[in-house]
């Protein structure tokens, strides 16, 4: 099956393409990404149908080729996640494919070395921390994800750390706040589409699809406009 996954929670972003299905002894199903192509921030509406056929191109196929679909669903930039959703939601509903949404905190979570209790942690801006605790062995499953102050944070690690779970984070401040109060950290590289696509493609392997009338933005924090609003009289 030929997947293709798409990333644009971030500052930057990116599209995978990848190859799924039984190894050459059948006794494991691999997952291939054949490449992983950056999108620039700010443009993201601009450049990404463009950059998908450039990339189906590129590699032979058309869009009628692709057996499924992956996408991050969040936390991240509001406007966005909303460009990838809205790009995925309409191939996956025009083309009748499967498709699966992914946190990035799950993404965060399986890029450590840890197998175990890892909690993640990204940095959400305004001094706040988006924080996922996950099991990844021997089965991943989300126990919770939240938006912490950097306070709560540092106690969170604090609490984990002495539970023995790992800590894991892409961001240089986080690492260094938890690094401070004695917590150690394991600093990963921020991860892309490609990580998007493997993980897609365990949960699509299990069934744990969502269909394009489903698929939403796990924003975790509300909407500047949320925030501000005005109670009604």
């Amino acid at each position: 099956m030929l997947l293709l996954a798409v990333d644009t929670s971030g500052k930057q972003g990116s599209i995978a393409l990848a190859r799924c299905g039984a190894g050459e002894n059948c006794a494991r199903v691999e997952i291939a990404v054949v490449e992983v192509v950056p999108l620039t921030g700010g443009t993201f509406s601009a450049q990404l149908v463009p950059q998908i056929a450039a990339l189906l191109e590129k590699h032979g196929y058309s869009k009628s080729d692709l057996g499924g679909f992956a996408v991050a669903s969040g936390p991240g930039s509001f406007t966005g996640l909303r460009v990838g959703l809205a790009a995925i939601k309409a191939l996956a509903e025009v083309l009748h494919k499967p498709m699966a949404a992914v946190s990035l905190l799950e993404a965060v979570a399986s890029s450590g070395a840890a197998r175990g209790r890892v909690l993640a942690a990204l940095d959400a801006g305004r001094g706040d921390v988006y924080a996922g605790d996950y099991e990844l062995a021997p089965k991943l499953q989300m126990h919770s994800e939240r938006l912490l102050s950097r306070e709560e944070f540092v106690a969170e690690a604090t609490c984990a750390e002495s539970e023995g779970k790992s800590i894991v984070t892409p961001d240089a401040l986080l690492a260094q706040v938890a690094s401070a109060a004695g917590v150690p950290v394991e600093r990963i590289e921020c991860p892309n589409s490609g990580v998007i696509a493997r993980l897609g493609w365990e949960h699509l392997r299990r069934g744990e699809t969502v269909s394009p009338e489903e698929l939403e933005a796990n924003y975790i924090r509300h909407s500047d406009a949320e925030i501000f609003a005005k109670p009604a009289r």
